[in-house]
């Protein structure tokens, strides 16, 4: 299932499910959006909220969710930023609210845990993507904004690998749904009702802020679950400020990465620009991709119709 393409006028719902959003960086990602889309915000009841780490309650969050899916007026919806807070809410989606209002959800981190249990529980496809306050108003880059051009288009992606990294790992050719995202959200996903599903899928992992030995376990926990064999190939962000802090006690994050997902000789592509990065290049979750590492290929269906 896929959302409706935006077009000029529209109007955006910004919500804030985690963390507070800096309040400057929102107005000016809200504003270089505005100009250069042509397109209309309506901000959540709680986006000037802050409940502890939290963007307001577990209650008041929800909500906003809700009543921006209800809101005939709001067709898409861009979340502010990421933090923490998405997954004490999750469970208490109104799942059918999603299927009755499909719109376009665009976030990441913290928000990968949204997209897994929207993708999983309705089949419709969302997008990891930069968000408002913490990568269009502060750390800006004109690839990062031009991504939500896809929400408008309709048209295949072509990553842009003569402007992004893209560092082949295993060679190869494999074409299968793109699903993940933040790899501790989707450690946390295992032994829940929302485990993601990586069979015969391309899973895409990144995160930050996670030493090396962090990132072993991590991988670890979804090898023994099933879910790095389930794969069919591999796409691999950033992880960034990683550095070990104790370098000379530590493996390097490529050998970490070797030992789990390189040892399994399956297609796989290392350093792509999606992610905690700058740039940061949006694509859907839950539409067909065809990776080819040899070749530096990664095309990708439009997550809209």
């Amino acid at each position: 299932m896929k959302a409706k393409r935006l077009k000029k006028g529209d109007t955006i719902g910004v919500v804030a499910l985690a963390s507070p959003p800096n309040q400057e960086h929102l107005k000016i990602g809200l504003g270089r959006l505005e100009e250069r889309y042509d397109i209309h915000f309506k901000l959540a009841e709680n986006i000037h909220d802050t409940y502890g780490h939290l963007a307001g309650t577990d209650e008041v969050r929800l909500k906003s969710l809700h009543d921006m899916l209800m809101d005939d007026e709001v067709k898409g919806i861009i979340c502010a930023c990421g933090g923490y807070g998405t997954p004490r809410i999750v469970e208490q989606i109104d799942f059918n609210l999603v299927k009755k209002h499909p719109k376009i959800i665009w976030g990441y981190s913290d928000i990968t845990c949204l997209h897994n249990a929207i993708r999983q529980e309705t089949g419709l496809v969302t997008f990891q993507g930069p968000m408002i306050s913490s990568d269009i108003g502060e750390n800006y880059h004109d690839i990062s904004i031009n991504s939500f051009e896809q929400l408008f288009e309709g048209k295949d992606l072509n990553y842009p690998v003569e402007q992004l990294r893209f560092k082949p790992f295993v060679s190869g050719r494999v074409e299968g749904e793109i699903v993940g995202g933040c790899l501790s959200l989707l450690v946390s996903s295992l032994g829940t009702p929302y485990e993601i599903d990586t069979k015969d899928k391309i899973l895409f992992l990144e995160d930050v802020g996670e030493e090396p030995y962090k990132v072993d376990g991590f991988l670890q926990q979804l090898k023994s679950a099933g879910k790095l064999d389930d794969a069919i190939g591999f796409i691999i962000g950033p992880f960034t400020n990683s550095k070990p802090k104790k370098p000379e006690k530590s493996l390097k994050m490529e050998e970490v990465l070797q030992h789990f997902i390189g040892s399994l000789n399956k297609p796989t592509v290392n350093e792509v620009d999606i992610g905690h990065c700058t740039p940061h290049f949006g694509i859907p979750f839950g539409t067909k991709a065809i990776l080819d590492v040899d070749k530096k290929v990664l095309q990708i269906e439009s997550g809209v119709y």
